[in-house]
């Protein structure tokens, strides 16, 4: 897209009236090239664009044109209600996965001991950190970048979590904990939805585990068991037709009150057990 798209004299309230992208992310990235609020793109309806502003428009426009996440041109996303910074090294949080966070916080004990493997973002850690202060929470991952990202959300979120660099329970030694959660890459190597939409943008190592999408969610499973304390939960969240596979993997493991809970559109998308 040429950068003289949106012209120097646009006014803020002509550029919502025919925008180029989808209302929502239209009014998203003209805030953010602007610097407005929401409310103050309509009391500022009348502004009018310098060149340098337009310019700005136009080359995030062009960003979002090509298919490039809102998330990731904004670098920030909401999640449980708590913003999350955001950029290619990480997955982009999603609603669906705040049920995950839903089913930890009923399971988890006062000053209880979670463990979330995978972290990205840090968004689930953060989370629950944020939503229960008591709890001792920590975060692996096997991405520096990351990590790096998880530690700046917690850091912007106010909240203590122990980061560590892990593949998986490696660097975990002995210790155990009164729940473990996890997001891992679930998609299976070669599906059709990775070329699509947002997905093209994001880690492919945090997507697809380059398998047939259950080898993380197998690790997870059989190792879970040595660092899970008595009665502790273990919750995965899952691809949209894998539920029936994890609760076969739970239930081999010999893990008791095996399953599945549904996300907001009515799929089964977190599986999980008690171990004892």
């Amino acid at each position: 897209m040429p950068e003289t798209l949106i012209p120097a004299g646009s006014t803020v309230g002509a550029l919502q009236i025919r925008p180029l992208l989808d209302p929502l992310d239209n009014r998203i990235l003209l805030g953010h090239a602007l610097g407005l609020s929401r409310v103050s793109l309509i009391t500022q309806s009348e502004r009018v664009l310098t060149s340098d502003e337009a310019g700005r428009l136009s080359a995030l426009l062009a960003r979002r044109l090509q298919g490039e996440p809102i998330a990731y041109i904004v670098g920030q996303r909401e999640f449980f209600g708590l913003p999350f910074e955001v950029n290619d090294a990480v997955l982009i949080p999603r609603p669906d996965t705040e049920v995950l966070v839903e089913l930890a916080l009923e399971r988890l004990p006062p000053g209880g001991r979670v463990l979330d493997m995978g972290t990205g973002s840090g968004a689930i850690a953060v989370a629950l950190a944020y939503t229960r202060p008591d709890a001792v929470v920590t975060a692996l991952d096997v991405s520096s970048a990351a990590l790096a990202v998880a530690r700046r959300n917690a850091s912007a979120n106010g909240v203590n979590i122990t980061f560590m660099a892990s593949d998986w329970f490696e660097a975990l030694g002995t210790e155990k904990f009164d729940l473990i959660v996890s997001n891992p890459p679930y998609i299976a190597s070669g599906d059709r939805h990775l070329a699509e939409g947002d997905l093209r943008f994001e880690p492919a190592g945090a997507l697809t585990d380059h398998a047939d999408g259950l080898s993380a969610l197998r690790t997870i499973v059989s190792g879970a068991a040595r660092h899970l304390a008595s009665g502790a939960w273990l919750l995965m969240e899952h691809g949209y037709d894998q539920a029936p596979a994890v609760r076969g993997l739970l239930a081999d493991a010999g893990y008791s009150k095996v399953q599945s809970w549904r996300d907001l559109a009515g799929i089964e998308r977190v599986s999980g057990a008690r171990l004892g």
